[in-house]
């Protein structure tokens, strides 16, 4: 299932040339992250094709103000973090009785210092993967009503760096390192996105995970700028390189696979598919963690059996939800 299908896009390729052509009128969005990077690139992207977009934010007042260049955006209040406000967004949206046709995942954290949310949950698992399973799974029936809708998880390459550790997914037992922690919540992305497939694909509903490239948003805001500078994602005046063919992208081109996950036709009857430069991803030759977090790896970089891995799925699943049951 891992074969590119060769889209007829490339790593430059830009959410410009993906919506073109493409009419999401009468479509309803939800984009998580959808006020700033690269969320913000696909909310402008999906509503200039006419469809309407609801962005969830912590910051509502903030998030209005961000997106106020992008005509009929609406906002309402969700944090990841927040069982309860989870739960709150969901009942909100289900009580409209509208079709949720698009749901991308896009907000994440990345290396931050060790944070744990109320239920002492580590904070980059609980955001990226925790927050937005108990979010889609929520949003179930909405998604089953639009009678063909996809879900998009923006994961990334980072997967690289850690598989999920089961038995330990907090950082409880063992001492925390930033990236380990982003590396697995990244694998948790696809795994989720494998499973939901797995699960909902008779109801309709195709899942998705995502490398979107690197690119500089207030997401490295955790990483020294002379690390990046050493890493060749900054240059010697500390502005980001781009490079498509190396993964280093403008956020129009980085926001242009997510995009091209949620609405190309070329994906229609497909699913629990990792992606990467605006095509189908191949299996990495190895499965085992790879070394050099801050680094460019040129070139396609592909996905970790461990990350599609059928079992591994089921069994991240099983705990994402003993997780949520927990109080």
């Amino acid at each position: 299932m891992q074969t590119p299908l060769g889209s007829g896009f490339t790593a430059a390729s830009t959410t410009y040339d993906v919506i073109r052509g493409i009419d999401l009128h009468g479509r309803t969005a939800i984009v998580t992250g959808g006020y700033s990077g690269l969320g913000k690139e696909t909310v402008r992207a999906l509503r200039s094709a006419g469809a309407d977009v609801l962005v969830p934010a912590r910051d509502v007042d903030r998030a209005t103000a961000e997106l106020a260049d992008i005509e009929g955006i609406a906002v309402d209040e969700l944090n990841l973090l927040d069982r309860a406000s989870v739960d709150a967004f969901a009942d909100r949206f289900l009580a409209t009785g509208r079709p949720l046709h698009l749901l991308v995942n896009s907000a994440g954290i990345m290396a931050n210092p060790l944070t744990r949310d109320a239920r002492g949950y580590e904070s980059q698992f609980a955001t990226n993967h925790l927050g937005h399973f108990q979010l889609t799974t929520r949003l179930l029936p909405a998604l089953r009503q639009a009678g063909g809708a996809r879900v998009v998880s923006v994961s990334s390459r980072g997967h690289r760096y850690s598989p999920v550790h089961f038995d330990d997914p907090n950082f409880e037992h063992r001492e925390y390192d930033p990236y380990l922690a982003y590396g697995q919540s990244k694998t948790a992305n696809v795994l989720f996105a494998v499973e939901l497939d797995e699960r909902e694909q008779a109801n309709g509903i195709r899942a998705f995970a995502v490398h979107p490239g690197s690119i500089m948003t207030n997401l490295a805001r955790y990483t020294d700028r002379a690390s990046l500078r050493q890493g060749g994602f900054l240059d010697e005046n500390n502005e980001p390189v781009i490079d498509p063919a190396r993964g280093l992208k403008t956020p129009e081109q980085g926001a242009a696979t997510q995009l091209w996950c949620a609405v190309s036709p070329q994906l229609d009857g497909r699913g629990g598919l990792y992606c990467e430069d605006v095509d189908v991803a191949s299996l990495h030759d190895e499965n085992e963690v790879v070394e050099g977090v801050m680094a460019v790896t040129p070139g396609p970089f592909g996905v970790l059996a461990y990350a599609v891995d059928r079992d591994n799925a089921r069994r991240l699943w099983k705990l994402s939800e003993e997780l949520l049951d927990r109080e």
